[in-house]
């Protein structure tokens, strides 16, 4: 009898950092330049190009099924660019023919011949950075464009021919009440997306608004969780399902690549301080693009860090992850994947449901509760500590 080959391949990501940007936002914290030279364009194509065909030779047991151009703003980086990478990782990886293929977008950069372009190279999903409808506020974030920029720049992206498209948006911005955030949810609603991100504001040290934190009219804690409910039960009026803390997407339109991180998830990362979780390790590159250059074209260090993640590790990052979704996490699950009891976890899990910050289902499978997102630190630091304290009790026995 002919032995049968085995020909199934596992999935794989993969998420390509486009740094460059117009300007710098306020807030973000991401790695990005506003340098766009020919020269320093071309040195990055041609490192991140030979990045990607040095570790296609490494998957060829895998087929990638997602795909995620972030940034920076790819689409200030222009087509071409975006087209040669494109061709160099269907070149060097095998990529699903029905394979989400997303790219990140601000409204001031996107037109009409860039995304016929974009979607003839087998672009799908255009996630594009609103962030708010008051002009105002836009301003004071450093946002370089208007919301009617961001409403032209929706019709346009129909136009072009793409039928999954998410906005970006955040609450908790400087002068915006509740009020003002859910009439930026209704008008939003009206652009008829199909997945929406709701980012409360974070301010992360080291950026510009961090150092004027205290003259910008910052919302509350309590005035944040207040706008986060109002989106919770808003947008699940109008027919959006929330399938992670701050997603939320029509039918069948989660976002697939996103989707990886949080169920630990196969992928591959490329371009400066871009994160990668493969083969059993997890490892990110160098945050400077002339760093990263360098390093790739010239054999140089580009790696910051690498780290083996043991099974144990593993664990702990399925209840840290997971617990993010909807879809959260089991018994069954627990036990069959780590070797570990689940019931340190289940009591952990019991006394949050007390609290209602956890709920189960007849099969034994929990989530947390909507209120119990807004305090999911404190419950997955709770649920982390019980699992330590339990395989410390193992190891005396």
């Amino acid at each position: 009898m002919a032995i049968l080959k085995r020909t199934d391949k596992k999935p794989l990501g993969i998420y390509i950092h486009v740094p460059f940007c117009r300007s710098k936002c306020q807030y973000c914290d991401f790695y990005s330049v506003t340098e766009r030279s020919d020269k320093l364009i071309e040195s990055y194509l041609r490192a991140i190009c030979a990045h990607i065909k040095e570790s296609g030779a490494l998957a060829p047991g895998y087929k990638v099924d997602t795909i995620y151009f972030g940034g920076g703003t790819p689409t200030y980086f222009g087509a071409e660019g975006m087209a040669t990478i494109m061709a160099a990782i269907r070149k060097s990886f095998q990529v699903d023919n029905h394979a989400e293929i997303t790219f990140e977008a601000n409204p001031d950069s996107v037109s009409w011949r860039l995304l016929r372009r974009l979607k003839s190279e087998g672009f799908n999903r255009v996630s594009l950075g609103i962030q708010c409808d008051d002009d105002e506020i836009l301003e004071k974030l450093g946002r370089p464009h208007t919301y009617e920029q961001a409403e032209k720049a929706v019709k346009t992206i129909r136009l072009a021919g793409f039928r999954n498209l998410s906005v970006d948006l955040m609450f908790g911005l400087p002068g915006q009440s509740l009020q003002s955030w859910q009439s930026t949810l209704e008008h939003v609603l009206e652009l008829d997306p199909e997945h929406i991100s709701c980012y409360g504001l974070t301010v992360e040290p080291g950026t510009p608004l961090h150092a004027c934190q205290d003259v910008m009219d910052l919302a509350d804690g309590d005035t944040q969780a207040d706008m986060y409910l109002s989106a919770v039960d808003i947008l699940r009026r109008h027919g959006y399902r929330q399938y992670e803390i701050s997603n939320f997407a029509k039918r069948e339109r989660a976002s697939r690549h996103n989707l990886k991180y949080w169920t630990g998830g196969e992928y591959l990362g490329f371009g400066p301080d871009a994160s990668s979780d493969f083969a059993g390790k997890r490892f990110s590159f160098v945050r400077d693009i002339r760093a990263y250059i360098t390093g790739i074209l010239q054999g140089g260090q580009v790696l910051r860090e690498e780290q083996q993640i043991l099974p144990r590790e593993r664990a702990g990052e399925y209840l840290m992850l997971r617990l993010r979704t909807t879809m959260g996490i089991s018994r069954e699950e627990y036990e069959r994947k780590f070797l570990l009891s689940f019931d340190p976890i289940e009591e952990a899990l019991q006394n949050s449901a007390r609290r209602n910050l956890a709920s189960t289902n007849t099969h034994g499978h929990w989530r947390l509760t909507t209120e119990g997102f807004l305090l999911s630190n404190d419950v997955i630091s709770g649920l982390l500590l019980a699992q330590e304290e339990s395989e410390t009790l193992n190891k005396r026995l």
